[in-house]
């Protein structure tokens, strides 16, 4: 990642049109729209993700606020999100998704260990047996694109309607975003460069 180039680079801020801007207010508000527009000097960066996802900011705009739900709203608690996104980003070879969400995670309170251990098919130890449903019901996703009855009904004992509809849609929607960053060649963020379990591990069967 560090040393190849992407092969839709993040389009640059000076190319920022109107429509540019409602797209980003439409996700994150008028005020992050401003910050992330901002030519000075002391603007915050602006994530690789967002700037290329600005090539088409008539997308971007709504699919970021549907996003937003996700992450900002959840029904599903954050650690079984976390726990199944970065399970899609170990099993798609995703590295900026696994990179993003290694930080997400460790604020959801997942550590160290469990981060590591999301990239073994074999259940930790650590895990609940809701967890160990989570894991498993995104691994049947990821290789044969439904839930198996038998892990569907444990998960239904477990979670209510709408956590069952909410996971669904996070495993989904992160394995779609793992074929668009990996397409795009998208680079880790400079933060993200060396920061501790960003390198993106094998998944050992």
């Amino acid at each position: 990642m560090k040393d190849t180039a992407p092969r839709l680079a993040p389009l640059p801020r000076e190319q920022y049109t109107d429509e540019v801007r409602t797209a980003l207010a439409t996700a994150f508000g008028a005020a992050a729209a401003d910050r992330f527009c901002s030519t000075e000097p002391d603007a915050p960066p602006v994530p690789n993700v967002l700037g290329t996802l600005m090539h088409h900011p008539g997308l971007a705009g709504p699919f970021l606020a549907y996003n937003n739900v996700l992450l900002q709203k959840p029904a599903l608690d954050p650690r079984l999100r976390e726990l199944a996104i970065l399970r899609v980003a170990c099993r798609t070879r995703a590295p900026y998704e696994w990179a993003q969400h290694v930080r997400m995670a460790d604020r959801a309170g997942l550590g160290a260990d469990e981060i590591i251990a999301v990239a073994q098919r074999e259940p930790a130890d650590s895990w609940s047996a809701l967890e160990a449903d989570v894991l498993a019901a995104t691994d049947e996703l990821v290789d044969g694109y439904c839930v198996s009855g038998d892990t569907w009904d444990r998960l239904a004992k477990q979670l209510d309607a709408r956590q069952l509809v909410e996971l669904l849609f996070v495993v989904g929607t992160y394995a779609g975003l793992a074929m668009v960053f990996n397409s795009f060649g998208l680079q880790l963020d400079p933060e993200l460069l060396d920061a501790p379990l960003t390198s993106l591990p094998d998944f050992e069967e």
